[in-house]
């Protein structure tokens, strides 16, 4: 019979994989934000193309004609900030609570008794989370520079564009693209991948704050937290090489590791005998299931192939989870089917199914 510590980390790690199909709607919210102000900018980019004479071109003068656009650019990246700003809060509240309800369901009720589960208050954690820098930088500040950023690709292509003697149709492609390859073909497209990569690596940074904030307030239960680099499997050197390792609360190596990191974290409950409880306190079952030692490493392919069909479909797609029952095909790591999009709500009514198939009682 698994014990706490291996039950609460297969929870943690398909709670990992369904925060990903939640990051998958969010992205979509936010690069569609940007998709909408695509059309505006470029017709605001040929009012002010059409403005200067190629003749007598300065940067300068650039520079004043590009205003509008700038202002559009702010816009569009303050109105990002907002929305993902209020996707995190709702997040925070949500994984806070999540955590809450998995440590009441697989903690057995005897050491519940005597340790009772502490909450965290969610605006508090989102509030320490937006004040803490996750790749040196805040959230404020990454799009900040991806603002900066997509306006210095703009103004440079048309630099570009006039020194190389280029029409104003051929500048406008450079910048956004064409329509026949969904303008995924112009420089406007690096600031929706961008985008996609900041969005996913704020969901994750939200998700390890409100865990480790969950962890110091049941400081008396848990002993450690261990670091998990399942979804990527063996990709990412740095994170392989910390799978599967212990840290203290609050400190070591904490997801998210780079921009786009997938690993998560699960937390390390003290034995009993650490808890200082004697067995006549609790039964022998409880004892077997606490008994402080971290889960093993968990391998991607393995953790998988030990899920429901259902389960496997949902997150390969049914011809690839067929092809994974049959051997045919490999999963090595976590792929991301981006289509697959959850919302929060959906998010929480899976967490709910999963813990039954993980044997945690919801």
């Amino acid at each position: 019979m698994p014990t706490v510590n291996e039950r609460l980390a297969d929870a943690e790690v398909s709670h990992a994989v369904s925060m990903q199909m939640f990051s998958n709607g969010v992205v979509r919210r936010m690069v569609s934000l940007l998709n909408r102000v695509d059309a505006d900018m470029q017709d605001q980019i040929v009012v002010a193309i059409s403005k200067m004479d190629p003749a007598t071109f300065t940067v300068q003068r650039l520079e004043r004609l590009l205003k509008s656009v700038r202002e559009l650019n702010a816009a569009a990246y303050s109105a990002l900030r907002d929305d993902l700003n209020t996707e995190l809060q709702s997040y925070a509240e949500y994984e806070a609570g999540y955590q809450y309800k998995l440590f009441t369901s697989a903690i057995p009720g005897q050491v519940q008794a005597v340790f009772p589960i502490a909450q965290v208050s969610a605006s508090q954690v989102y509030a320490a989370a937006m004040a803490r820098p996750f790749q040196g930088k805040l959230l404020s500040e990454f799009t900040k520079d991806m603002e900066a950023a997509r306006m210095t690709r703009v103004r440079d292509a048309i630099r570009i564009g006039f020194v190389e003697g280029e029409t104003i149709d051929q500048m406008v492609r450079r910048i956004r693209g064409t329509r026949t390859n969904g303008y995924a073909d112009g420089l406007l497209e690096i600031d929706r991948r961008g985008a996609e990569s900041i969005v996913r690596t704020a969901v994750n940074h939200t998700s390890n704050f409100a865990r480790q904030a969950f962890y110091a307030a049941n400081d008396d239960l848990v002993g450690e937290w261990q670091f998990l680099a399942t979804l990527d499997g063996r990709t990412t050197i740095t994170c392989a090489s910390l799978s599967g390792k212990t840290f203290p609360i609050g400190s070591g190596p904490q997801p998210p590791r780079h921009i786009g990191c997938r690993s998560t974290s699960t937390p390390v409950i003290k034995g009993w005998e650490e808890l200082g409880l004697s067995p006549d306190e609790i039964d022998k079952g409880t004892q077997a299931s606490m008994d402080g030692y971290a889960a093993a490493d968990i391998d991607y392919s393995d953790w998988l192939r030990n899920k429901p069909a259902a389960f496997q479909d949902d997150v390969l797609g049914p011809t690839r989870g067929k092809l994974f029952r049959e051997g045919k095909v490999n999963v090595d790591r976590f792929t991301n089917n981006k289509g697959r999009v959850y919302t929060l709500d959906q998010l929480k009514q899976r967490d709910a199914d999963l813990f039954e198939r993980v044997g945690i009682a919801a």
